[in-house]
């Protein structure tokens, strides 16, 4: 039977499916429409499974910050060029929406089928490997850095007094800061306290056992361990690293000569990184 052309478009436009596949399904469905695109969703859900053990390390992070909320999506892709392609990134923007608009806070089955149809029609393996939400309330607020073309992103989140206190020049310009000190510097922790007390434990097993095979005296040993220590965490600690911006200061410290300077209380309350290929 005939199909006709301005049939084979329409359903390209519906499915995003190729042309030739979407004339060889009405040609199966006996041009029926319906059928067609039945047949169009299965092709393509087979399509999927047949790429799912393809390895994924490329990708784009994407956010959006609204007054309520800060999301940090993370999706994967075989290559470079699917990242930077339109529809993928037109793909993590709806996906930023669709997790704001009804309230998700995780990945779950309806984010990973949007991701269907795409692997559909580019034929490449993609995954949704993150989902990062802040909620935020009238005094709390939140900033990005997204790095190149995605490769990286960054959302740190912040509490002050009251919303106006963000309205400061100088605590809008520290905040923005904050997020490329994230991206450039990488910690792995907001300050000292909340690193795993294992960790910690091993640490200072590590350390103590370097300064005895340097001969150091015993009594001595706690101390230079607790030095150590202290060093490490500046090292892997947001609040005790050298400020980007002003490496004489660290970023607990820069935070409250801003506070002070803005006449208002600040904080650091949560941040998070992702990286494409990590």
């Amino acid at each position: 039977m005939e199909i006709k052309a301005a049939t084979v478009k329409k359903l390209r436009d519906n499915t995003g499916a190729g042309m030739m596949d979407c004339k060889k399904a009405l040609v199966k469905a006996e041009g029926d429409f319906d059928v067609a695109t039945k047949l169009l969703q299965e092709m393509g859900l087979a399509a999927v499974a047949k790429r799912a053990d393809r390895a994924t390390e490329n990708g784009r992070i994407f956010t959006k910050i609204t007054k309520e909320k800060a999301v940090l999506v993370e999706i994967s892709c075989e290559t470079d060029f699917v990242a930077k392609n339109e529809d993928f990134k037109k793909l993590g923007e709806e996906m930023c929406d669709v997790i704001i608009a009804k309230n998700y806070f995780q990945i779950n089955d309806e984010l990973n089928s949007m991701l269907v149809g795409l692997i559909a029609t580019i034929k490449e393996n993609m995954a949704l490997k993150n989902v990062l939400v802040f909620d935020l309330s009238d005094s709390e607020f939140a900033t990005t850095y997204i790095h190149g073309a995605g490769e990286k992103g960054v959302l740190v989140e912040f509490k002050a007094d009251s919303a106006k206190a963000f309205e400061n020049e100088a605590v809008s310009d520290f905040c923005s800061d904050c997020a490329l000190h994230v991206a450039a510097f990488t910690p792995q922790f907001l300050n000292s306290s909340s690193v795993d007390p294992k960790q910690v434990a091993d640490l200072k097993e590590i350390f103590t056992k370097q300064a005895l095979a340097m001969g150091k005296p015993e009594k001595i040993v706690p101390n230079i361990v607790k030095g150590m220590v202290a060093k490490h965490f500046k090292e892997i600690c947001f609040l005790d690293q050298a400020f980007v911006k002003d490496d004489k200061l660290s970023v607990s410290q820069k935070m409250k000569e801003v506070a002070k300077s803005a006449g208002c209380n600040l904080e650091i309350t949560g941040f998070q990184m992702y990286s494409t290929g990590a």
